[in-house]
């Protein structure tokens, strides 16, 4: 007989969602377990034993997790519906039939490494802090960053009132008008890399993030994925 389960945990685990995003299913009253509405997160199920279903539409466990690596275009939206109508990154997946779920966000004119997954509990560990999963991107910006403008980013600077973590920051090309500047860090605020170099006077002209730990994009096509091996997934945590 199965295990019960915590709901939040089994949606997870059906690729849903992270744990987190699950939660929020449930405040918002969208799970219901044989019938009825479940709002609390103590609620347990017995996976097979009972019916869930999200939105009135029954869910099962998936049978084998899958994770993909996308090389996300500007214009593109990380959710999976979009109420303006833009596109969405998960159209993009031709060939894929399992349901899968962007790990994190890019900004609708932000590209580069986007990861989707139907592995809930992998979500979670690549977006909980206290992992500290370094995301690495190439930062375009205005101008040229000055010594002490980049030892304050590379010290922490305080933004909306709380201090950014220290960051790595390197010049990679410089050009009449911009300058073109990787930075890893490991938080996940919302516009963060924006804000930090326009805090320090040189707005971000473009963005595009270019890893996650020690998994890189590389020459992987815009508008292209690829899906990751066990091996893979293990860089992201490097």
């Amino acid at each position: 007989m199965n295990e019960p389960l915590r709901l939040q945990k089994f949606l997870a685990q059906c690729g849903l969602a992270s744990r987190r995003h699950a939660e929020e299913m449930i405040r918002q009253g969208r799970i219901t377990v044989d019938g009825i509405t479940i709002t609390e997160m103590g609620a347990k199920i017995t996976p097979g034993m009972q019916i869930v279903c999200l939105d009135g539409a029954p869910i099962t466990l998936e049978e084998k997790p899958l994770t993909l690596l996308l090389n996300k275009p500007k214009g593109y939206v990380t959710t999976l519906s979009d109420p303006q109508g833009r596109p969405i990154v998960t159209s993009l997946l031709h060939g894929i039939t399992a349901r899968v779920f962007p790990v994190g966000r890019l900004d609708l004119d932000t590209e580069g490494a986007l990861i989707l997954t139907n592995d809930g509990m992998l979500a979670e560990s690549i977006q909980h802090p206290r992992h500290e999963i370094k995301k690495s991107y190439e930062a375009l910006v205005r101008g040229r960053p000055t010594g002490p403008g980049l030892s304050r980013l590379e010290k922490g600077i305080i933004l909306e009132g709380k201090k950014t973590f220290p960051a790595t920051l390197v010049i990679v090309k410089k050009m009449p008008q911009s300058t073109l500047v990787k930075i890893t860090i490991h938080e996940g605020r919302k516009r963060q890399v924006k804000k930090m170099f326009a805090a320090i006077g040189n707005p971000v002209l473009s963005l595009k993030r270019i890893a996650y730990g020690q998994l890189f994009l590389g020459d992987l096509p815009t508008g292209a994925y690829k899906i990751l091996s066990v091996k893979d997934l293990k860089k992201i945590f490097l």
